[in-house]
This record gives C-alpha cells, structure tokens and sequence, in this order.
C-alpha cells in the first residue's frame, strides 16, 4: 500500500490505523525491548484496552490521562483511549506531581494510564485531581494496586467503536510547555490528526515494509506523537521507542534494528557528534535524519553530516497545528537555516501585527491556515480568539520566506530583545557562537538595562577540554555583529537546561539571570 494513500478517505484516526492493520495484518508495527508487536496484535491489543474503559463506564469524550514512557504500551494505550471514543491528555514526563495535577484537573480527566516507575508522583497527584475516578498502572510493580495495565489486555468485551465526527471531534489535548504563563491545552480533532499525518507521509516519502523509525523524541510530545508514531504506524512501518535519549544506545538502537529514519532536536545531533569514533559506522542504516522543535545551527548541521554522511532535513511546526507545518523537500532541494517549504495541504504566511502579508524578505509573525490547525484551547475561549487572525494561526515564531518560497525562523517573538529601539534576534547571535571551535551549545537572552531597554546575554556550555574567555567570545562575535547584537554578559555552565523533549530552556535561563540581579 503507497504512503500517500494510507489515509485517504479515512474519517477518523481509528479507520485510518484499522485500514492498515487490514492491509498489513503480520507486518511488525513496534519493537520495544526485545518484543515486537504486529499490525494485528496492536489493533487487538488496542480493542480490549478499549473494552476495558468502556466497562470502567469511560464515554465518548472523556479525558484520559496517558503518563507513560516510550514503548509498546503508550501505542497500545493511546489507540486503546481513541477507540473507546475518549480524549488522549498525553503528560509530560519531567513535570512534577504539582504540574501533571494542574493538566489532569484542568482537563478533567477522568481516568489516567501510567507507569510504574511514576507511582508515587501519581499517589501525591490523586487527591488534587476532582474528576479522576481510576487509575491503570503499567508494568509488574504496582504499588498503589491500581488496575493493572496486563488486566486490561486480557479482558473481555467487544471494542466500544463509537461514531465519530471528525471535524469536531478530540484525539488529544496536548498541554503548551506554558512559557507565557499557565500551560494551555491545544485540542486536536481527527481531522486534525488524519491530515496532518497526510500531509508527513507526503513529504517525507516514507517506505511501507522498509522504513523504521527510531522513536527518542518522547512520545507525549507532538512532534514525536505525529512525526514519529502515527505516521509511520498509519504508513505500514515499524517504530522503535527508546524509553530516552542517550547517544550511545541510541546509535546501538540504530545498528540493532536497521533503522531508515532518525528524528531529533538540535541537542540530540549535537550530542551523537561526541560519540567515539567506533560509533560512527552504527547510523549506517538511516536513510535519512529530521530536526525540529527548535532552530538547528547550521554549523552542528554541517558536522553531522560531514561525519555520518546522512542528510539531516529541517523542519518545524508548533503543537497547536498538529504539529507538522514545513520541512525542507526529501531529496530535494535543501537551504540549510530554513526550516523549509509548507508540507502538502498546509498554508503558511508572514504577516504583520495587523494580520496583513508582508513582502518576500520581511521579518513578521509566520501564522498557517489548513486542516491541520487546532480546534481551539480547551476551555479558553479569549486566548483562542487572541491566537488567530481570522482562519489563520498565529505561530508567535518571527520569520521570513523568500523568493522560492522557503521560509525561515529568526526567533520567537517573545524572544527578540531590543536595545536601544533596535531588534537583536538571538538566533543570529546564537548561530554564530556555534561557529566558534570551543562552543558546544549556545543561548541567548534579553536582560532588562536601565540605560539600554535591554542587552544581549548569552549561556555558554564548552567543548570538553576547550577553553575561552568571555572578553574573546566578545571579540569573536564584534568581528560579524553590530554592537548592539554582542552579548554583553557570557555566563559558562556545564550544561544548559533542557526540557523533555531536549530543547534548551530560555525560560530556566531568564530565572537564573533575574536571581543573579535579585529580582523575587
């Protein structure tokens, strides 16, 4: 079965992943620690998980909490929670018990999947979530005598299977990192879904019976749940998850499986480029690797590439558009600092404040329109409407596209800094301190300044066994920046903070700077 049509016609996600276990029914869909599940044992699998809540009296649109680790048993839960009618509230894994309560009451969730390793987080949670009725726990430890997730797989009872409407109706709510203040939950529809998944098989050309995709980026993520789960799953290949990124088991992963397809964020490349050199034969098998959830230097582009001899093809897109939006065209053309052209059946623009386009060239906001854009923010009517010009949404990213039709990230609008009524966009400043030969990774921050508005400081992390003052950084970065761009402060750490998904936290940067000056 060709990827392109793996999913036409299908109404609802459940249809679209039925139609290729019919299709494929022995082809192997995921292999996770030495098991391999097939096409046919997973839409099983998925069917009783599915009995199992509607007998626990789970409805069509209820929220089920999914608080669990890359593997066989997220696939099989995520399907498991769609099939019964009800909504997937993926969490992410490093919030703290505090944090997941917020997103579980928010959502109203009425049941959570999780595993075991996060029990006693879940034993503090239980009480500040209201609407949460049971809890299933997955693998042999048990500790709280929750429903066990292996009950639920032998269980009985037909799958609910119930109508769905696939303009209206929910898959997901993903919660937002939450980095303008409380997370916002963004609400995905089966059309949503379905055609966003569409439009990735599309693109990036995968291989039914050939491909594997190697699955690091965590599965509650967006990028991870599309890009790296249900597309190859609805496209007939096989994913191997990885309960978390490290560059070594990641590359002995590779070499186990023959994996075609790597998909990471920028930290993830920059960190295999520190394997040893016996490492380096073991990405043999990938056909090809994709970056996004942030910028990628170009520089650390350059040296993945120079050393694995695999393409990398950037691309981008925030959770509230399912996620995927553009990427740079598979065996096509490539413009390394862009994150491409929009995917099959996306629109994108750059348009001002006042939602008009702007010329080709001109720094704006990058907004989308198409199938693939949210329904909405669960429960926030305002911040939705705030959100969109019109039918278009409005990404927060500043950008530009040029006369091919590429288009390019500078910043996060809420990141650009301003000094002296100028615009630094710290991606630029960034992607220059990458150039320099003792800096692993770089960000860059605005830091209030009586006198400026605002300057330039920029987080170092070294090399191991490099050494380099700030006053040299500096000097390194006044030989191509204006004066108002050249960071005006360095601070050297270890390493920079990073969120689940391994992109670096500016937010957890801004909070050090404002300890540092004081603030409360």
């Amino acid at each position: 079965m060709a990827a392109s049509t793996t999913t036409d016609g299908a109404g609802s996600l459940v249809e679209a992943f039925r139609a290729v276990a019919r299709a494929s029914p022995e082809a192997v869909a995921v292999s996770f620690g030495g098991r391999v599940t097939t096409y046919a044992a997973l839409d099983a699998a998925s069917d009783r998980a599915a009995a199992a809540l509607a007998a626990r009296g789970v409805r069509p649109g209820d929220r089920i909490g999914l608080y669990c680790i890359n593997s066989d048993a997220f696939a099989v839960a995520y399907f498991g929670i769609v099939k019964a009618g009800a909504v997937v509230v993926p969490v992410n894994l490093l919030l703290n018990p505090k944090e997941v309560a917020f997103i579980l009451d928010d959502s109203g969730a009425r049941g959570l999947i999780y595993f075991e390793a996060f029990a006693e987080g879940v034993r503090s949670l239980k009480p500040a979530v209201r609407s949460l009725e049971f809890a299933v726990c997955v693998g042999a430890q048990n500790p709280l005598g929750d429903m066990p997730f292996a009950s639920i797989l032998s269980a009985g009872g037909a799958c609910p299977c119930p109508p769905v409407n696939p303009a209206e109706d929910l898959v997901a709510i993903i919660y937002t990192s939450g980095t303008t203040g409380r997370p916002k939950g963004a609400m995905l529809t089966h059309r949503n879904l379905v055609s966003n998944v569409r439009s990735v098989l599309s693109a990036l050309r995968f291989e039914p019976g050939r491909d594997v995709v190697l699955v690091v980026l965590p599965m509650f993520h967006a990028f991870a749940a599309t890009a790296a789960m249900l597309s190859p799953l609805l496209a007939g290949c096989m994913i191997v998850p990885l309960p978390k990124f490290d560059p070594a088991q990641a590359a002995d992963a590779i070499a186990a499986s023959g994996a075609t397809i790597f998909m990471g964020v920028p930290s993830m490349f920059n960190v295999l480029l520190r394997l040893p050199a016996e490492y380096t034969g073991k990405l043999a098998s990938l056909r090809f690797a994709i970056s996004g959830g942030a910028a990628l230097p170009v520089e650390i582009m350059r040296q993945f590439e120079e050393r694995f001899g695999k393409a990398i093809y950037e691309g981008d897109g925030p959770t509230e558009c399912s996620p995927v939006t553009c990427v740079n065209p598979i065996g096509g053309r490539r413009k390394p600092g862009t994150v491409g052209l929009p995917v099959p059946g996306v629109e994108m623009k750059i348009m001002d404040e006042q939602g008009r386009e702007l010329p080709r060239g001109q720094i704006g906001e990058l907004c989308v329109r198409g199938p693939n854009v949210m329904k909405g923010y669960w429960k926030l009517p305002a911040e939705t409407a705030e959100a969109f010009f019109g039918e278009w949404f409005r990404t927060g990213d500043l950008g530009t596209v040029d006369e091919d039709g590429y288009f390019s990230i500078v910043d996060r609008k809420k990141d650009m800094i301003i000094v002296n009524g100028m615009n630094v966009y710290p991606r630029i400043v960034e992607e220059l301190l990458y150039r320099h030969p003792a800096v692993r990774e770089a960000a860059v921050i605005g830091e209030p300044h009586e006198l400026h508005g605002e300057v330039p400081v920029a987080f170092i992390s070294l090399k191991e066994g490099a050494s380099v003052d700030a006053s040299a950084l500096r000097a390194f970065c006044l030989e191509s920046l204006g004066r108002h761009e050249v960071p005006r402060r360095v601070v050297f750490l270890p390493d920079l903070p990073k969120n689940a998904a391994g992109k670096i936290m500016k937010r957890a940067l801004r909070k050090d700077g404002e300890r540092e000056r004081g603030v409360p």
